[in-house]
């Protein structure tokens, strides 16, 4: 097939081929300028994700040493309160008949009570007195003749106290008992 152009109808295709390379021009220039924004938000997104995920996972570290010290002060408190109802029912509780306790006296005056003669010796090593000193059974000199001295109490429920464990009997004056 043969067509045949006249000259007006070749000057109005060149000017539309024109007007379409210069409309093609400004769409590829608006084009070009939307990628390069879109290329810029991106990397700016990028660059953003990149210091979320930095920030993430330090808070990530700081929140597992918060954990780990929320354990730690959780099981404190545990063993506080243990400690805590242990030392209220040992303070609410009555003493037992024959409950002997352990009065620790230095020349004489008492210093502190004890549950055992053996903590009482334990407390008078921390007074500088030998840890593995050998203790004896005091003879009938007054107390304050002695710097160490321990003596037992037992609980008497008859008179709700506490009385010493064993008496000393007195010597004889005059021939009278």
């Amino acid at each position: 097939m043969i067509r045949i152009t006249t000259r007006a109808r070749r000057a109005e295709l060149e000017s539309e081929g024109r007007a379409a390379r210069e409309y093609a021009r400004q769409t590829s220039a608006v084009e070009n300028e939307a990628f390069v924004r879109h290329l810029r938000e991106l990397a700016a997104l990028t660059e953003r994700a990149g210091r979320a995920t930095a920030a993430t996972s330090e808070v990530g570290v700081i929140l597992s040493r918060a954990m780990a010290e929320l354990s730690d002060s959780e099981q404190q408190l545990l063993l506080r309160g243990v400690e805590i109802r242990r030392l209220r029912e040992e303070l609410n509780r009555r003493p037992r008949a024959d409950e002997t306790v352990t009065v620790l006296l230095h020349h004489g005056e008492p210093h502190a009570v004890y549950a055992s003669r053996e903590d009482a010796h334990a407390d008078t090593a921390t007074h500088g007195w030998p840890a593995d000193h050998v203790w004896k059974p005091c003879d009938e000199r007054p107390a304050a003749a002695f710097t160490w001295r321990c003596e037992a109490f037992t609980y008497d429920p008859a008179t709700n106290g506490f009385h010493r464990s064993h008496r000393s009997v007195p010597a004889a004056l005059g021939g009278a008992a």
